[in-house]
């Protein structure tokens, strides 16, 4: 039999329970290369990914799998921001602790792109105390999309039921509980996270034991960050990124690309 893709309307409609098992008996097949969830990392600039958190992308595939059944790739990648590669998969995360300086014309250019196929992406701030890094990505990704504004979502929004029930969002600190997210065409585009989400998903590299602690929920709240993760998933498995290929190509030169 071939897969067959869900839709974000299988969510949206309310058919949750439809939509994870056309998930599973599909191979997830709506996007990617062999329909693996694939959650890159985006550099900017000179940006390089290193540090405590490199091993929570993997993490993050792992979970998926075990827990749905849904194909993830075990080895996320990481792209850069002015690489047209971008283009080949539908979801990234861009996380940092700093500030980060403007974005490129390049990688402005590449992003649009990126959002005009339907591309997710996962804005993680590693120090929300601070702010620095949400401040500095709120306002380059308002350079990328300049015509929506973020808005706070909460239990009511997809991405807080698409696979577990959640009654909040956290991660490695608790943070607010709800998520802010840039809706175009009806699709969530881009999830702010105020939560270091990825810092709740990593692990020791050697050891593969949790290397951060999880502030003030302990074991608890790591359980329910990892679920947060897992319905982030479950709603990129369901996009229709460049579903019609046909004109893909065409959208992309409409669009500026080369």
């Amino acid at each position: 039999m071939p897969p067959v893709p869900c839709s974000r309307r299988d969510l949206l409609a309310g058919g949750v329970a439809a939509a994870v098992t056309t998930i599973v008996a599909g191979e997830a097949s709506a996007f990617g290369e062999e329909g693996a969830f694939n959650p890159r990392v985006l550099l900017t600039g000179d940006a390089k990914w290193q540090g405590a958190r490199t091993t929570a992308p993997a993490r993050w595939s792992d979970e998926l799998v075990r827990r749905t059944s849904a194909p993830g790739r075990l080895r996320p990648t990481a792209v850069h921001a002015d690489d047209k590669e971008l283009l080949a998969e539908p979801f990234a995360i861009w996380g940092a602790s700093a500030s980060v300086p403007p974005l490129t014309t390049r990688e402005i250019g590449v992003l649009k792109q990126f959002f005009a196929l339907g591309g997710i992406l996962f804005v993680d701030d590693f120090d929300p105390d601070k702010g620095a890094f949400g401040k500095a990505a709120r306002r380059e990704i308002a350079r990328v999309l300049p015509e929506n504004s973020p808005l706070s979502v909460g239990t009511e929004n997809v991405l807080f039921r698409s696979f577990y029930l959640l009654k909040r969002a956290t991660g490695r600190v608790q943070g607010p509980p709800k998520l802010d997210v840039v809706v175009r065409a009806s699709a969530i585009q881009v999830i702010y996270s105020s939560h270091d989400l990825l810092g709740a998903l990593a692990k020791d590299a050697s050891t593969r034991v949790d290397s951060l602690d999880v502030v003030p929920g302990g074991e608890a709240q790591r359980e329910q960050a990892v679920r947060l993760a897992v319905n982030v998933a479950m709603y990129v498995l369901c996009s229709s990124y460049k579903d019609d290929q046909v004109h893909a190509e065409h959208i992309m030169r409409r669009r500026g690309g080369k």
